[in-house]
Order: C-alpha cells, then structure tokens, then sequence
C-alpha cells in the first residue's frame, strides 16, 4: 500500500506543469506532513538526500547550455528556458526522492519486497533485490576486514597513486563476492531452490492506512490537475 502510493504521488509530481510552483510547495507540504507523523527527523531525509546530488550538478549546467532567449544574472548570461529546466530537475528529482525516503524509512524490506510482489513485479527482479539486501551487509563487512588488513600494514593513502591497493583490494572484494553468491546459490539449488523465491504471505493493509495514502495520492493528483488548468 506505501510503495503504491510512493508511486502514484511521484506520478503526480512529475506530472505537475514546472511552472506552478506552489503545486511543488503542496507536494513538499504533504512529504514534511507525512515525515512528521512518522516522527522522521528533518536531518534523516536531509542526509539521505545527498544521493540525488548528481542530478542536481546535471540541473546545475543546464542554464549555461540552454539556448533561447537570456538573462544576465549578476553579469553572467543564462538560459531562461535553461532555468525553466533546471528548476524542473530540482524540484521534481527532490520531491520524489523525498518520498521514496519516508517510505523507505517506515516500512520493514520484507514488507517492500511483499508490495513489489502484489504488484505483480517479477518474481526474479524482486529475488534479487531480496538476496542483494540481504547480503549487502556480509559485503560491507568483508570489505572493512580489508581496509582494517591494508592499514595494519602501513596504508595511507596520501596521493592518486596510492589508490592501486584499494582498487586492487576491491577487485578482490567482487571476486570473493562472486564466488560466495555462487556457493549461495548451489546450496539453495540443492535444497530445491526452482529460480525464483516462495511467495512471500499476503496481507492487507488497514483501512486507516488505505485511508492515508488515498487522501496523500489525491492531495498530490489534484495539485497537478489544478497546475494544468491554471497555466
């Protein structure tokens, strides 16, 4: 029910015309409100934003590339139709993210992954998000093994040279990572194990919380509805 309405209010966003700005003020509302209630702290979502910073610094060039008409801004020329873009980017990648955090940061992986698969997901993708979850811990730490063997022996890198031993050590990683999924694998075939995962048990979702996501969708929806037609 949460990753159907993450979903359907990403939907909506990306469908809200760029130019109404305060439909994007009502999304943020509606994540600040939801973020709120599950007593999320404003620095949890703050930090976790950081993974969209790519696309900002994409957004970040597109009014000095845009063409059409330009405006001088602080005595640099810019591309209004360059800005129009980048604000678009901005705004839209923020928002969803946002959401995607909230729902992430309330909701258990075994029950995500029971979503993806009511929603008729297939089975395979949703397996290996499950083994890739999984089993990213046993990685992570394997790899702080390394680093902690590498500075017992007098590591420390200074320069770009020195990066030969750390990528070699990751080299290393993947490989020992490849054959531990094959040994995981060969026991699970062993075991019966037929391509894809049990289906995980059904259950439904409260009606408080239908309730919730419905009100969140359509507040989301009709923000977009109600850009379009203002424009």
């Amino acid at each position: 029910m949460k990753l159907a309405a993450t979903l359907l209010f990403v939907v909506a966003v990306v469908a809200t015309p760029r130019e109404a700005m305060w439909a994007f003020g009502v999304d943020a509302g509606i994540i600040v409100i939801a973020a709120t209630a599950a007593r999320i702290p404003p620095s949890f979502v703050l930090r976790r934003l950081v993974i969209e910073i790519p696309f900002l610094l994409f957004a970040a060039f597109l009014p000095f590339l845009g063409r059409g008409e330009r405006i001088d801004v602080l005595g640099i020329s810019l591309s209004q139709e360059g800005l129009a873009a980048a604000w678009n980017i901005a705004a839209k990648a923020t928002l969803g993210t946002a959401a995607s955090i909230v729902m992430a940061a309330t909701t258990q992986v075994p029950d995500i992954l029971k979503a993806f698969d009511r929603l008729h997901f297939p089975r395979v993708i949703t397996s290996i998000m499950g083994f890739m979850i999984r089993y990213l811990d046993v990685v992570v730490g394997e790899f702080n093994r390394m680093w902690v063997a590498l500075q017992s022996r007098g590591y420390r890198p200074r320069w770009f040279g020195q990066a030969r031993a750390l990528a070699a050590a990751t080299g290393t990683l993947f490989v020992r990572s490849f054959e531990r999924g094959e040994r995981v694998y060969l026991a699970m075939q062993s075991r019966g194990y037929t391509g894809v995962m049990p289906r995980l048990e059904q259950g439904g979702a409260p009606a408080l919380q239908w309730a919730g996501a419905a009100v969140v969708v359509a507040a989301a929806a009709a923000a977009a509805a109600t850009g379009w037609a203002l424009r």
